[in-house]
């Protein structure tokens, strides 16, 4: 309660403290603004995001507590903080490692201040790229050949992509199906999709524990569903014993998938999705299209 008191205080003497500001002070606020924009823009691409849209929930519910003098709860979350610091220290391990080092490795100016370069439009998914996904997971259904492609969205997957070996090439059904198939180097593990462009094979994948998957599903299907727990990738699965195509997102597994039924789920997913933050200029003339095919049909 005091520390929101002393906040309250220092805004109305916000006034007396302008006048007592220099060009040191000017100078700090702009490095802590550029410090807090840049871990913002990490925290995106990571699972840590999830995680502070859960803390601010809990700020604003402790601000309530504290308009309402509920001094009970307020005296457990002051208990609980020196502990919750060090938790979070540990859950977000993995991803303040990785930070540090790109931050290592990168220029400090582009790695404090992103540009747009323009890769993102060059590099966003496409309906060609669902195409030949579709084909691909199509005729290694027929020959009974096992895959395991996974498509990254928002949240990378850089940490997976470095238990494989680099591709870097763009997506077409003869690449994937060449990779996949049977005594090849790279036919084992996961494939992973950025863009049109596949960044890297035999990637290994968390297994999944929930207890409520089928038993006849083997390791390729628990990695699917394993990694569309964690991120909000999307996870194509060809099954090696009975060909049928499978579909893991947020947590769940769509089986028994013909071609038709693959594209429209990853159209939903994936093309749809990147649209709704951009001018919907084109989608009256495809939905256009798609219903005049249907009643020509």
């Amino acid at each position: 309660m005091q520390q929101f008191d002393g906040v309250v205080e220092y805004l109305r003497n916000f006034s007396i403290y302008g006048t007592l500001m220099d060009l040191g002070d000017v100078l700090e606020i702009l490095i802590i603004a550029i410090l807090v924009y840049y871990v913002l823009v990490w925290m995106k691409a990571t699972r840590a995001w999830t995680l502070l849209k859960g803390l601010i929930v809990i700020c604003v519910f402790l601000l309530l507590a504290s308009i309402f003098h509920m001094n009970t709860i307020l005296w457990m979350a002051q208990n609980v903080l020196g502990f919750a610091v060090t938790a979070l220290v540990v859950i977000l391990q993995p991803e303040l490692r990785r930070a540090l080092e790109e931050l290592g490795k990168k220029n400090i100016l582009t790695s404090v201040i992103p540009f747009d370069s323009g890769k993102k439009e060059e590099e966003s998914f496409s309906e060609r790229t669902i195409s030949e996904i579709t084909k691909a997971c199509v005729e290694m259904g027929k020959a009974r050949t096992g895959a395991l492609i996974v498509i990254e969205q928002q949240v990378l997957l850089r940490d997976y992509e470095r238990t494989g070996i680099d591709v870097d090439g763009l997506v077409t059904n003869q690449l994937l199906i060449n990779i996949f198939e049977h005594n090849t180097p790279l036919h084992d593990g996961a494939v992973i999709i950025r863009g049109n462009r596949i960044t890297s094979a035999t990637c290994y994948l968390p297994l999944s524990d929930n207890l409520a998957l089928s038993k006849e599903l083997g390791t390729r299907h628990r990695a699917g569903v394993g990694i569309s727990e964690v991120t909000d990738s999307v996870t194509v699965i060809v099954s090696e014993e009975t060909g049928k195509i499978s579909v893991a997102y947020e947590g769940r597994l769509n089986r028994n998938l013909d071609a038709e039924a693959l594209k429209t789920f990853l159209e939903q997913i994936l093309i749809k999705k990147g649209e709704e933050s951009r001018p919907k200029r084109r989608r009256k003339g495809r939905n256009k299209s798609k219903n005049e095919e249907k009643i020509t049909k």
